[in-house]
């Protein structure tokens, strides 16, 4: 089966429909599905009181544990697909269709606008409010610049995590690729972080996670790159900043991302409370403003139109 075919289907539903309200309050979403089986590992395995060494062992299996059984489940619903139907088409079809929830498209697309819309307008604290649904720092403290810098970050990684990788993954393995790489993305988001409850059960969460992000993530730093304006300042900037970035895979599209735009990226930003400082992406270029909100959306676009064309090229080839 044409598993590029099937892709290219799963971001076409996804760019015309995203997923519906109606539906999400019908069925929830497979995400949602997934983050109900990691907490309720997560409550019942990790305990506060276990030894670090036990409690690094449990996150190992429940970790394990749920990229199995997401992948036994693309493997089944592909293989069900595959007897059902031996059209070879009428399964690309399908297993687009089913692999569309997984593709977050037009989702990271619209919270983005999101916050472009009110922040060139002028309306701060609209602009504040909706770069806090996609990002976990203050807004309080955010300014313009900062509101745009957080939202540019969001924007470039999120095309690595949301669409570039699954849409790789399922590329190459079909559902089972695709549906295998959400539990990891999953998996990573809530129990991956460096806290005191999850840094040993949440380990081998975050370091599969990064193996799985490793091509995507520098694949979603060159598309960046072949859009930007100046490809060259974008590639310079990437290939010198990208390492200064705490993810080892997150710093490819955010610092391709700051070359394109010409803007600075990362940097000291506050956590809970907390200040964190991180290093500079594009150092000493200008703060971004609300209308590189909107360019980095376009480069975006245009991003997501070259990947869905090269795996058309794919399959037909």
């Amino acid at each position: 089966m044409g598993f590029a075919g099937a892709m290219v289907v799963a971001m076409a539903v996804d760019a015309l429909l995203g997923w519906p309200s109606p539906l999400f309050a019908w069925i929830g979403h497979p995400v949602t599905w997934l983050g109900r089986l990691i907490a309720g590992i997560d409550t019942g395995w990790n305990r506060a009181s276990a030894p670090p060494v036990l409690r690094r062992a449990a996150g190992i299996a429940g970790t394990l544990l749920v990229i199995a059984l997401a992948v036994a489940l693309g493997w089944l619903l592909q293989s069900l697909l595959q007897f059902l139907f031996p059209w070879v088409w009428i399964q690309i079809a399908l297993v687009g269709v089913l692999a569309w929830p997984l593709v977050a498209l037009r989702s990271l697309h619209d919270h983005v606008a999101a916050v472009a819309n009110p922040l060139q307008g002028g309306d701060i604290a609209s602009a504040r409010e909706a770069v806090a649904r996609i990002v976990g720092r203050d807004p309080a403290a955010l300014d313009e610049a900062g509101i745009a810098r957080a939202a540019i970050e969001s924007l470039a990684e999120n095309a690595s995590d949301g669409i570039v990788a699954p849409v790789l993954w399922g590329a190459l393995f079909g559902l089972p690729g695709i549906l295998g790489y959400k539990a990891i993305n999953t998996l990573d988001s809530m129990i991956g972080h460096r806290s005191e409850r999850h840094e040993a059960f949440g380990w081998a969460a975050a370091r599969i996670d990064d193996v799985a992000n490793f091509i995507p993530s520098r694949l979603t730093g060159f598309l960046f790159v072949v859009l930007a304006p100046k490809r060259s300042e974008a590639l310079s900037c990437m290939t010198r900043d990208a390492r200064r970035h705490r993810s080892p895979n997150a710093g490819w599209p955010e610092a391709a991302m700051a070359g394109a735009l010409r803007v600075r990226l990362s940097g000291p930003r506050i956590y809970h409370g907390s200040a964190t400082d991180e290093p500079w992406l594009n150092e000493g270029a200008r703060d971004p403003l609300a209308a590189d909100i909107v360019e980095g959306l376009t480069i975006y676009r245009r991003a997501m139109l070259l990947l869905a064309g090269v795996l058309a090229i794919l399959a037909f080839a």
